[in-house]
């Protein structure tokens, strides 16, 4: 805990086996309650090896449900067992847990009530291997969604993220899509709400055991990231009614 604050990690896990021990030895658990791995029906020893790990909370799917749909799980039994601060994880060790104390203080101090890991502060994107056009892809699409929604994050894109409590029970998250689509509707959701988000520089490493999508499912992203920024911009202007944005006693 930080201050009396119960501080939870979770794992959205999908064939994550050979690089979860790596991750969940680096969470600094001086500061960190309790770690969720939920796993989205793995096709290796991904539970097992959470089991081995001794990782408490492992919720396994039936089914498939995808990236968007698994941190659902995440973020569900976050608020069920009384998380002050979660922070979302990716298991496949692309994003180091060493800041998840920075992360976290930021949270815990009342300074900000959303903290991400920017790979485009500094120089973390290239240095760490991102492919270029992912780089470049990044970049125009985080530059639309600026001047669209008028905010000002250096990207829309990180899977590195830490919430307050609050935050998740105020945003309607369970309307997002199921898809990879899903991180981008949250940011949304969260300026839509009045919230404001900080970004910390965050190192990023890409090898083979790293999670990634293709080039046609990237693409099938930016277009759906193209179609959040609009919706909101839209909504702003009352120009139109979008479910993602409503609130959750009305929704």
């Amino acid at each position: 805990m930080i201050d009396g604050k119960k501080i939870v990690v979770v794992l959205p896990a999908y064939n994550a086996e050979r690089t979860l021990q790596r991750t969940y030895n680096e969470i600094p658990f001086d500061i960190v309650d309790e770690v969720i791995l939920t796993d989205d029906r793995s096709s290796d020893q991904t539970v097992e090896e959470a089991q081995r790990l001794g990782i408490r909370h492992i919720i396994q799917h039936d089914l498939n449900r995808g990236y968007g749909g698994n941190q659902k799980s995440c973020y569900n039994k976050a608020l069920a067992l009384g998380a002050d601060i979660i922070i979302m994880l990716h298991p496949d060790y692309q994003y180091t847990p060493k800041l998840i104390r920075s992360m976290s203080y930021l949270i815990a101090d009342g300074v900000y009530p959303v903290v991400i890991g920017s790979r485009i502060l500094g120089k973390g994107a290239l240095k760490g291997g991102m492919p270029w056009y992912k780089y470049i892809a990044n970049r125009f699409l985080t530059l639309f969604q600026n001047v669209v929604m008028n905010q000002k994050l250096s990207e829309y894109h990180t899977g590195y993220r830490a919430f307050s409590a609050e935050v998740l029970r105020k945003i309607p998250y369970h309307h997002c899509s199921d898809d990879f689509v899903f991180d981008n509707q949250m940011i949304a959701q969260i300026f839509y709400a009045g919230f404001e988000i900080a970004e910390i520089t965050c190192p990023t490493a890409y090898f083979e055991e790293a999670s990634s999508i293709n080039i046609s499912r990237s693409i099938q992203y930016g277009v759906g990231v193209l179609g959040v920024s609009v919706s909101y911009a839209l909504q702003k202007m009352r120009l139109g009614r979008f479910k993602i944005f409503t609130p959750i006693e009305k929704a």
